[in-house]
């Protein structure tokens, strides 16, 4: 029967809740795809194409949210904008996708860097810890950006030449650990960083050396447990995961210690938190994509070189990796490994002392 209804109906209640994978593109492509595309490899494989790209473009993000949850999207530029995560298309898996551009409001020479979900702005405290390349760190609390217009909102204000590259979404009394390219990492309690304005600049998480630049960034909470490690995985696809406890607290804008030794063994691409039972999703610049059982990635010393995760070919690098939930009832692939399995090195190099600014 078809009878009037007394309240107003909400467009959220006739839409699916669903696990989806979000991909974004360096150019600003964005689609969304349930999680269950991409089944677990074997590590060491080449993969599966992610989508069509032109021929300069590659993916360089996966992010995995309900199609319920806000995703907020915060740009090069330090701004933030919000969507659902069912007002973003979705489509195959070897499509393009759309443009950023016909989704946000953004402009012409604006990137999306960064993007997260909110579940639920809620009650409690929560904080967003944003992190610039030039490793400049700001936390302020969630609360501050509930209210998103649509043409988006400042997020941070960035000094000249920096730009914002990651957020992650904290408690309070989370440990932040920021890495570089060069193979440096520091970690420090996030009230290190006091809680600012929204529009504020922030504070320094790490003392950069010359030519060098933050690649990673994870917020590690109080309750994590034995099964968490710290993921490094090298542009070339060398990857190893170590035990948090490798990494003791420092204090905010030190130098750090030695976390990859990219002088013998290559620049550092990612630095992730990964748990076992999770999923590694890692995109080549060339726009392919591997899923690999996270399980698959020796432990060993933050000091090692690790083994081959994902095959690169003349001219490809690793560009992102993104850790994600197995699906309920999938196998992991664990069991034979690259052929060209990388050695596995153990070798330690004392600590580099933590400088204060």
């Amino acid at each position: 029967r078809i009878e009037n209804v007394a309240d107003e109906i909400d467009i959220e209640d006739l839409i699916e809740q669903q696990d989806c994978a979000y991909t974004l593109t360096h150019f600003g492509y964005i689609k969304r795809q349930p999680t269950s595309v991409y089944r677990a490899q074997r590590r060491g494989g080449r993969g599966v194409s992610a989508m069509s790209t032109r021929e300069e473009d590659f993916a360089k993000d996966i992010f995995t949210a309900s199609t319920h949850d806000t995703i907020l999207f915060f740009s090069d530029r330090g701004k933030v904008y919000k969507l659902k995560g069912y007002q973003i298309p979705e489509t195959g898996r070897s499509a393009k996708g759309m443009n950023i551009v016909n989704l946000l409001p953004v402009e012409a020479d604006e990137k999306i860097s960064a993007m997260i979900r909110v579940p639920d702005f809620g009650t409690e405290s929560k904080y967003l810890c944003m992190v610039t390349r030039e490793g400049i760190i700001k936390r302020t609390e969630l609360d501050a950006y509930k209210n998103i217009r649509k043409s988006g909102i400042i997020a941070i204000n960035l000094d000249e030449g920096d730009e914002l590259a990651w957020v992650r979404l904290t408690d309070g009394s989370d440990d932040i650990l920021v890495a570089t390219r060069n193979g440096f990492a520091i970690r420090f309690n996030e009230n290190d960083a006091r809680a600012i304005g929204r529009t504020a600049r922030g504070v320094r998480a790490i003392d950069l050396r010359d030519g060098d630049e933050v690649v990673g960034m994870c917020s590690i909470s109080k309750d994590e447990t034995e099964d968490a490690r710290i993921l490094t995985v090298s542009e070339s696809g060398i990857g190893r995961r170590s035990d948090i406890s490798e990494y003791h607290i420092q204090s905010r804008a030190g130098k750090g210690s030695i976390n990859y030794k990219s002088e013998k063994y290559g620049l550092v691409a990612a630095v992730c938190l990964v748990h076992d039972g999770d999923d590694l999703i890692l995109i080549s610049s060339d726009g392919i994509v591997i899923r690999i059982d996270s399980e698959s990635v020796n432990i060993s010393s933050r000091t090692s070189r690790g083994v081959n995760v994902m095959r690169t070919g003349e001219g490809e690098k690793v560009v992102s990796v993104t850790p994600v939930k197995r699906e309920e009832g999938e196998e992991p692939k664990n069991d034979g490994g690259s052929s060209d399995e990388a050695e596995v090195s153990t070798d330690e190099s004392e600590n580099v002392e933590n400088l204060e600014e």
